[in-house]
This record gives structure tokens, sequence and C-alpha cells, in this order.
């Protein structure tokens, strides 16, 4: 069968790294493919699936892959749109229409239409997930999102889908009935013809079951959406499609209805003694008619301030559950008056203990933020626990919520389980993760077990298995709770008409796989995987535990991969500058992870272990910019993970050219340093490039001038000698990092300046390495070293802040160091250490003001964010310094420069390099001023703007504050 596909020219992916990477999504579920399939275009869908029909091989359909209840695996063929099938067509504003192809990103879409409109129109439906889920796994799952209590659901807002049968036949699927999508093709008039008889058939037989038992609460998605084929619906098979998980036919266009947007909104704050009593809320603040209520607990916020620190949640009033109330208008004024009106109206009720309206920006976007990574962030909590979905997505009526989830906790005790709470409270939909112990058969067991006896308990208070996601493989087993064997008859008769061979995503709603099989952390190895990093996580219970009993550190650091997919977004964040340059799956964070994942388990696809070709190359295009490690919600650090494998996967191997000259960079400048000029000369000439050649180097990117030993210390001299230190131990500790000694001593010189200025005594250290460039290409004997001999030296005995100036070394000392020593000293010397923008900011929060060259701050200037510093002492570090110090306007590149260490360096990683660059550094500094400065703290951030534009000069924050102004920049 592959043959034949592959004679129709489709590009058939069966590489054992692909399979890997597409057998997860974001449910507890495994299930390997056969191959993997990036269509282009709907012709060749209809190919695809009638060859697959013809063999009988199950065909599923993904889009971001993004299923929290196991829709988007199968062991078939997988067609990924998300590569190709990403366009928009027939935009109409007057109509309010658009059509869309399957693979296109909700965020994508709204911001295309919203582009096209003016910024008047934009398409509703807002799922959590929507920077990276797409619209056909909208379709398929009937999505809804944090603003359904105004919009409903991904149905109410399709008027027709274009799709392809099993047979192969491309039918449209309208409001009154179904079609041929061209008329012309008479065999697709007639099988239109014959499938839509079988469905009216279908409704006659079953009207009263449709009447009476769909439809009856907002968030019922659980099953096929049947009630659509009633005549007072109109025999709308556009939206009896909606929701059927890709079980009856592919989607490969929507036409959508598109809303206006509302001109004034105003997000209000509740807070409340626990989710429950907010529940009880809701219907007194559905009176007011808001565009979203949603919901979260405690769990979740504290597990956001400790990954990323207290002020990452800002906005929130006192409370241990909170609710979000979006209230919207064409009035601002009135719109506030409306939001007093439901806070005085929530006072009298007795159960609010603080509200708020949040008017600014960032708060409200802080906060949306902490809900929208629910999923993620509750999957690894702050007490060490692991949560799960799988009854992630019930809903019952709102009046109903209060009290369905009081018996819901009582249920979870009964368990001894503990649930996560957040959700779309307005809707009466809660998304649930349990701390299930999927690791263990007993634990699987319970699992099962609670499952069922949850089922019941919704259905007792007159709700859905699924508000949201699909019942997929964790919940179609129990829709026999749900429904009535009528109902359950209609459901497979339906899928029959469309699909009688079962070859459409099998296992999912009709003929369900059991919920018990099939589970991701079923049958892994108990083998024990040496590391050099320590990977416990700081904050588990038990030290080298987890609640599901002993786990191997590297097992379960890498397993933290959820499949929340936050790594596929194209905007936002830092995270993943691969993937967004390739847009390849094997090039994002979760593709890594579930790689690794299945190295971990021994499967056969990946069964080398440590010396897999298979994860060495989903590892290749990992720039080690650290962003996940902050970005991604569960926290995967893939760059520790690739430095860890990268030392078991050469051992006994030739490396790289590229690991002798840049992994051993400052073995090479102690050298460089006593012949700066000659190598200098040299480097100039046609033997440089050859030397660049040899050393695994491109020859596209000029290499950088070394520095000698007399600069470093001529520009220590200079600013000691300019600002005289105080007498006795020095207030501060200056790092004079190996990046600064051997390329920018003037940023030393200036560094040293500023601390004096702001009236700082300093002492200057050049004697210590953190070993960045022996941990980036995985050399890490070597690193641990260099770092024990560096922990050795800085830890002095006092608390003095130690400030590094090249910001990666700063966060291979806060960061690594701990992790690869694991000793006392070197966690005593990572909370002492600081970036020079972090040291900027706490300065001037405490008076000082710089001693400008020119008299006054620049009125703007343009910030090349430094990864290793956003991801290590927060994303906001460097902006905070500016605006600290008094600059008006700040322009930030917030993305990865490209370059990244030895990464822009090497040869076979330049062209990806650059567009790397495109994302947001070559974007800032096509849009700034010739004469706006540029930051760039990072060496490596430096390189790229030359790399750029030669002529435009880059400092580092020190040389921006320098109060020397006869100091030339670097």
């Amino acid at each position: 069968m592959l043959r034949a596909l592959r004679a129709t020219g489709v590009d058939v992916d069966t590489a054992p790294r692909r399979l890997a990477e597409y057998s997860y999504d974001a449910s507890n579920y495994r299930v390997p493919p056969l191959a993997v399939i990036f269509p282009r275009d709907a012709d060749s869908v209809a190919t695809i699936v009638r060859l697959c029909h013809r063999h009988g091989v199950p065909v599923i359909g993904r889009g971001g892959g993004t299923s929290m209840a196991g829709n988007a695996v199968g062991p078939g063929i997988v067609l990924d749109f998300s590569r190709y099938m990403t366009g928009i067509s027939d935009f109409d504003p007057e109509g309010r229409e658009v059509i869309a192809q399957p693979g296109i990103v909700l965020t994508t879409l709204q911001r295309r239409i919203e582009q096209l409109s003016d910024g008047e129109l934009t398409f509703a439906p807002d799922p959590s997930s929507k920077t990276r889920a797409t619209v056909g796994g909208a379709v398929s799952n009937d999505a809804c999102g944090n603003h359904s209590v105004r919009h409903g659901r991904t149905s109410d807002h399709v008027i027709a889908l274009d799709v392809v049968t099993v047979d192969g036949f491309r039918l449209t699927a309208t409001s009154s009935g179904l079609s041929a999508s061209d008329p012309a093709d008479r065999p697709a008039v007639e099988r239109a013809a014959e499938l839509e008889a079988e469905l009216r058939e279908l409704t006659t037989q079953h009207m009263s079951d449709f009447r009476t038992e769909l439809g009856r609460i907002p968030r019922q998605v659980s099953g096929f959406h049947l009630g659509h084929l009633l005549p007072e619906n109109g025999f709308n098979v556009a939206r009896a499609l909606v929701g059927s998980e890709g079980t009856c036919v592919i989607v490969v266009g929507a036409r959508l209805r598109l809303v206006a947007k509302e001109k004034a909104a105003l997000l209000v704050s509740l807070g409340y003694p626990d989710v429950v009593e907010a529940a009880r809320d809701i219907m007194t603040i559905l009176e007011f008619k808001p565009a979203a209520i949603e919901g979260i607990d405690e769990a979740i916020v504290d597990t956001m301030r400790f990954r990323r620190g207290h002020d990452s949640v800002r906005g929130l009033p006192d409370g241990r559950a909170w609710l979000y109330v979006d209230l919207d208008g064409d009035n601002a004024d009135a719109v506030a008056a409306e939001a007093d009106r439901l806070l005085a109206r929530l006072k009298e009720n007795g159960r609010l203990i603080e509200g708020m309206t949040v008017p600014d920006p960032d708060d409200r976007a802080s906060l949306w933020r902490v809900r929208e990574e629910g999923a993620g962030l509750a999957s690894r909590l702050v007490g060490g626990g692991e949560s799960w979905p799988g009854w992630e997505d019930s809903a019952v009526a709102p009046e109903n919520l209060a009290d369905y989830l009081d018996e819901f906790r009582t249920l979870l005790s009964d368990f001894e389980l503990h649930g996560v709470m957040y959700g779309h409270l307005g809707a009466g939909c809660m998304h649930i993760r349990i701390t299930f112990d999927l690791r263990s058969d007993q634990g699987r067991r319970v699992m099962q077990d609670f499952m069922r006896a949850a089922a019941k308990l919704v259905v007792k208070h007159g709700g859905s298995l699924s508000g949201e996601h699909g019942d997929g493989r964790a919940r179609s087993e129990l829709l026999p709770i749900m429904y009535s064997p009528a109902m359950l008859s209609a459901f497979a008769r339906f899928k029959r008409i469309w699909d009688p061979q079962g070859v459409l995503n099998p296992g999912s709603l009709v003929d369900p796989d059991g919920l018990g099989e099939n589970l991701a952390l079923e049958g892994i190895p108990d083998r024990e995987w040496r590391t050099s990093f320590d990977l416990k996580p700081v904050n588990a219970p038990v030290e080298g535990k987890t609640p599901s009993g002993a786990v191997d550190s590297f097992v379960h650091a890498v397993q933290g991969c959820v499949g929340i997919g936050k790594c596929r977004t194209d905007t936002g964040g830092v995270m993943c500058p691969s993937f967004r340059a390739t847009r390849d799956e094997k090039d994002s964070t979760r593709g890594r992870a579930r790689v690794l994942q299945e190295m971990v388990r021994s499967s056969p696809s990946v069964a080398e272990g440590w010396k897999s070709e298979e994860v060495r190359e989903a590892l290749d295009l990992c720039l080690s910019c650290k962003a996940c490690s902050t970005d991604c919600p569960v926290g995967v650090d893939m760059a520790t993970y690739k430095s860890e494998f990268f030392d078991h996967y050469y051992e006994g191997r030739r490396r790289p050219m590229s690991h002798y000259s840049l992994g051993w960079l400052p073995r090479w400048l102690r050298v460089t340093e006593r012949v700066a000029p000659l190598v200098n000369a040299v480097m100039a000439t046609p033997l440089g490039a050859i030397g660049a050649k040899l050393g695994g180097l491109t020859t596209k990117r000029p290499l950088p001038k070394f520095a000698s030993r007399r600069a470093v210390d001529q520009e220590l001299l200079r600013a000691r000698d300019a600002v005289p230190g105080k007498s006795g131990v020095a207030d501060v500790v200056l790092l004079v990092d190996t990046f600064t000694r051997g390329f920018r001593p003037r940023v030393a010189g200036a560094a040293q300046r500023v601390l004096g200025d702001a009236g700082q005594s300093v002492e200057c250290r050049k004697d210590a390495c953190c070993g960045l460039t022996w941990i980036s290409t995985g050399q890490l004997g070597t690193a641990k070293k260099l770092m024990s001999k560096a922990i050795g030296a800085l830890d002095d005995g006092t608390d003095r802040p130690i400030v590094v100036i090249e910001p990666s070394c700063a966060a291979a000392f806060r960061k690594d160091a701990p992790e690869l020593l694991g000793t006392d000293a070197s966690r005593r010397v990572a909370a002492r250490i600081t970036s020079f923008a972090g040291m900027v900011t706490k300065l001037s929060g405490s008076g000082w003001t710089p001693s400008w060259p020119d008299g006054t701050a620049p009125e703007a200037v343009t910030v090349q964010t430094h990864c290793h510093e956003y991801s290590t002492f927060g994303a906001a570090t460097q902006k905070a310094a500016l605006k600290g110090i008094g600059v008006p306007e700040v322009r930030e590149a917030t993305g990865c420069c490209g370059v990244a260490g030895n990464f822009g360096f090497e040869s076979e990683h330049f062209d990806i390099s650059m567009q790397v660059a495109e994302q947001s550094l070559a974007p800032a500094l096509r849009a700034s001023h010739p004469e706006t400065p540029v930051l760039t703290d990072g060496f490596s951030c430096q390189m790229q703007v030359k790399q750029l534009d030669p002529d435009r000069p880059s400092l580092h924050l020190a040389e921006l504050l320098d109060p020397d102004p006869t100091a030339e920049p670097t």
C-alpha cells in the first residue's frame, strides 16, 4: 500500500524518528502510526484516502496535535494538515464569511481576518490552545474557548464543510444537505445523493431520540451532533459533522461565520475561597451578559509563580480560586460602570473574598496567560506532583455546576486523588487534571474505575462526558453510561453511513478502544539512565521520587512533555526558534521530547538509547536557547537534555570539528590573547577561511576579532582609576567572563565604571570560567571540572552580588552549576549571580540615576532579548532595566537572534540561523531608526547584528550607560 501511495507522487514519511513524533498527541495515549503524510491540497487527500480505503488502512487527520482525548493518534496513515494546507479564500466582509483550509492555526486565521477587515471582524472560537490548534482540529472536536459564553461552539460558526469521503469523493456538507463539490463530477453527485438519503432515513427513525437526548446543555459535545439533522434545524449536515472527531469524513475546507469585534472590554478579577464557592456565583454573573467567565484554582497560580517568578501573575485579588469575567460593549465608561454593578452585586451574595477590575493591558495578559497555560501548569505542580488528562472535559448546565463540583471533590477524596480545576465555568465546562498514577498497574486500574464513577456522576447532574475536547480514546468507552441503546445505535449507524469499514480514525466514538488501552506510560522499562545533570524536580516532595513511586530522573524529565504544543506557536515568547524556521514537528520542543520518550521506553524505532541516530537528528537544530525551560508550561528544558544526550552519544566517537573549535573556545583564547594581532592578521587572509572550514565553521559569517590580554588589563585599570574603590571588601564582584575577555574587553571597563557611578566598589574577577561552551556541545566532564574550579574561586564566604557581564555565562552559573555539581557551594554561588541588566534594575530601584554621557537618556532603544537571560532571570529583565533608568521607548526583539553560541557559526546551521534572525531581530532592526541604539548584551547577539547590518553599532548595556564619553563602544 505504501508503494502505491508513493507511486502517486505523495511524500510518505516512514522514518523511525517521524513515527516517534506522531505516536502521541496531548493525551495519555500512544499509538505508533504506519506513516505520516503532509498533504498539499484536497485532491491529494482524496487520492490518499481512496487508496487507504481500498487497502483497509486507517486514516487519521491531524492539525496541531493538541488533542487531550487521544483522537489525533492512530495506527494507520496520519495526515498532518498544518504544514501546507494553511490558506484562506473567499473572504466576504459584508456577508461575514471566509473559507479556511484545515491546517491554518486559529490565531493565524484571526490575525488575517482582522488585517483584512481593519480590525472589525474575527473568528470567535478561542480555545486556550488557539496559538497552535488548527481549524480542522476545532471542527473535529467542536472546540469552544474562553469566550464561549458569548460565542458558543465551533459548530455555531460553521456554514459549510468541504470534505473527502472514505471512498475518495469530494463533497460539500451544507446547512441543508449534501452535494458534490464539483457539480460536473457525476459520480460525486450520485454519492452525495446516496449519503443524503441514508442520513434522512436515519433522522426519520430517531427523531424522538435526537430531540430528547441531544442538545440538553450548552456544552454537550459527547457523541455525534445528530440533532442538527432534525427538520426544525434544517437538516444541517455540516454542523452534524462538526465534532465527529475525524471518524466520518476528512475535512479539507470550512466556510466559517465571522463576528464583529467589540470596541471596549474590561476584565474583572474575582477571588473566592474555592472553586465550588466561585461556581455558586455563576448564575448571578451571567445576568450581566459577559463575554467570558473563566476559572482557575490556586495550584495553577502557585506553579506559575514558582516557575516564572511572583510577578508572572499580576492582577489577582485575595483568594484561593479565581474567576475572570470579561465585560464588553461599545462604550468604555458604560462597561466600567457595569463592572462596578457586578462587583456590588457579588458582594451582596457574600461569597466573594475580593474583586477588582484589571484595566492594565499587561496585567490582563498576565492573567490570561495563566488561564491559557492551565493544562501544562497543572501537569507538573509546584508541590512536585503530576496530574493528567482523562476526565479533562466534563460539562453540566451552569446552574448545576457548583453541586456537581461539590460531589466531584468527594469522589476524588474517595479515590484518594486530587484534581486541579480550571475551565469555562460560565458554560458549565470544567477542565480537571487529576493525580492519576499512570506508571503502575494499580494506578491505571484506579484511573479506569474513577473514570466510570465520574461518568455516572456527571450524568446524574444532567451533564456531558465531554464539553469541548471530544471523547476520543479517553471517554468513548463511557458513552453507554450517558446515552440510551437507541442513541448509541444511531451513532453507530451514522458512522457506518460514512465509513462502513471503520477506516477513519478507528478507536473513537464507535467501536472504541478501551480507555485503559495504549496508555503512553505503560511498558516503560525499569532502567537507570546515568546523567551528569541532576534532573530531579527541585520541588519534589521526596528526593528522587514522584507520587508515582521511584522514577529515573532522566525518564521523569523527558516525560514532562505532555504534548500541549506551545512550542509550535509562531508568535509570542521565544520558544521554539527552529520550529518557527522550518515548521517541522521534528524541530519543535515537543517533537524532540517525543523522540526522547521513545528512547527511554526502548521502542524498536529508537532502540539504541544514548547512541540513537534518530535522537541525534531530532536534536540537531535545537539552538540550546533554553527558552523552552520557561516558555513551555511544563518547563521542558531541551537544551539540558541535548547537552546530556550529546555527552553520551559522542563518548568514544569523533565529534564534529566545531565541538573542538568552538566547544574548546576558552582554551584557544588563552593562546590568542597572547598573540591577538597576529591571529587577527592571519584570519583576514585566505588562510582564515581555510582555518574556518577546517574547524567546521561557516565562511559566510565574519569571525570576530580577538582581544589581547593587555587590552583587558588596560580597560580594567582605566576603569579602576576613573572610579576609585572603597577601602575594605568591595560591594560587588564583577565577573569578566571568557567572551568579554576574548572579544569585548571595553565592555568590562564600561561595566566597572557604571557600577562605580552607582556608588558600588568593585572587585573584578577574570579567573572563573563557567564552561558554557563545553556544556552546549555536551562535553560535560570538562564542563564540570571548569565549573567546580570557578565555584571554588567565587564561593568566598560573602553574600555579595556576583555580576556576570555575559548573560549566557550568568545563566550557566545560576542554573547549570547547581544541576551539574549539586554542591552547597554551587547553590550558594548560584544564589548570588545576577546579570548586568538585573543589577542595573536593582540599582535604579534604590534611587540611582545614571550619569548619561550626553546628559540624558536616549529617547528609544532597540533590545535583542537574550534567550538565556530571558529564561533564567525573567522575560522582562532587559526591558525592566531600561525602563528603570528612564528610557521612554523600548523596542524588544523578543526572539532568538539565531547565533546562539556555536550554532550560528557552524557551517551546516548558518542558513537556519539566518531564518531564525528573521523572526524578530531582523524586523526590529529594519523598523528602528539608524541612530537608535541597539543593545546586544550577549556576544552571539552582537555577532548576528553585525551580520545583518554591518554598519549599525550594537552595544552592551554597560556601554550605553558608560559615564566616560571618551570610551569607544565595541
